[in-house]
């Protein structure tokens, strides 16, 4: 299959969740593109926007397995990666996998479980295994991680550090819905459905093998040009020069945008990156990956806003070819 075949097969993923999730489908987009490049992300917002049910319904399309841990302060890490016990009637211990051993882990509410466990699925995110006891066990492919955290609720919570949070190769937002009218197609939804979870009945629109070809697709057949390379690597320098960032992207922040750029460009039915590509997902990919100096933090200076303006202040590359 070519970048057209793969690109309209992605826009019935598209379509076949947004059935489901009504409203912002720029994010079902771009969650699709992370999911292309085996990565994780993390959404921040309110309760209630659908974050849970997006995730539902991506495992679903992609023909994907799907479990959910819900993230409390009495969570354990092996709640999540498993543990092994002692069978007295086998005189062996036995493996119980935890919910990490799936293709889409729904992490909700993340930063409600304390930094130990939060770090129980550093391994899993970054190397895509995990150790129990000693021995090393490799996850299935694909695997990505979709973690949820609320904004506005800090009492009782655990936030992220910086180590954990460049692990996420996409911090999205979800919002509320932009319309009476996208607010109306919600309700008539809920009343179609006659049931709060639809997900059971969708369809796959692939299995497991093709997402693994569309995969492998956009990790070898997918060109970038140097002079895009160049771009993406003088944004993300751009951005560290910035005399209000104390700690800017590290070289994963810039891997990140190579990889999702790629994805998008296939998305598009295109077997090479655009620059527009790498704008379409420079906020999202490095804004979360920058650590303001304490001074511009209280004020209320936003890892957006140093994106933004280093985008601007980086040439765009005009014409480029791609080399045979």
């Amino acid at each position: 299959m070519n970048a057209e075949s793969y690109a309209t097969l992605c826009d019935e993923v598209v379509s076949a969740v947004s059935k489901v999730y009504i409203g912002n489908e720029e994010v079902v987009r771009k969650t699709l593109a992370a999911a292309l490049v085996n990565g994780n992300v993390l959404f921040e917002d309110h309760p209630g926007l659908g974050k849970t049910l997006l995730a539902k319904a991506f495992g679903r399309a992609l023909g994907l397995e799907y479990r959910r841990v819900q993230f409390t302060p009495d969570l354990l890490p092996s709640d999540i990666i498993g543990t092994k016990v002692w069978r007295q009637n086998l005189g062996t211990f036995e493996l119980l996998k935890g919910p990490v051993f799936t293709n889409v882990l729904l992490a909700d509410e993340i930063n409600r479980a304390p930094p130990k466990t939060q770090s129980a699925l550093l391994e899993a995110m970054e190397e895509r295994q995990v150790t129990i006891e000693g021995d090393t066990l490799k996850l299935e492919r694909p695997f990505f991680v979709i973690a949820t955290q609320n904004p506005i609720e800090y009492e009782g919570t655990y936030p992220l550090p910086e180590a954990q949070l460049d692990r996420f190769l996409l911090k999205l937002r979800v919002g509320y819905p932009k319309s009476l009218e996208d607010e109306m197609a919600i309700l008539k939804a809920r009343i179609s459905w006659g049931k709060d979870d639809p997900t059971a009945d969708m369809e796959p629109v692939m299995d497991r093998g093709t997402f693994l070809e569309m995969q492998a697709f956009v990790e070898h057949e997918v060109f970038i040009h140097d002079e895009v390379l160049k771009y993406i690597a003088g944004i993300v320098r751009e951005v560290r020069k910035d005399e209000r960032v104390e700690a800017g992207p590290s070289p994963r922040g810039a891997l990140a945008l190579l990889k999702v750029s790629k994805a998008n460009a296939m998305m598009n039915g295109r077997d090479f990156v655009v620059p527009d590509d790498v704008k379409r997902y420079v906020i999202d990919a490095l804004a979360h990956r920058i650590v303001l100096g304490a001074e511009y933090a209280f004020e209320g200076v936003s890892g957006r806003e140093i994106v933004e303006a280093a985008v601007k202040r980086v040439p765009v590359p005009k014409e480029f070819e791609r080399e045979e």
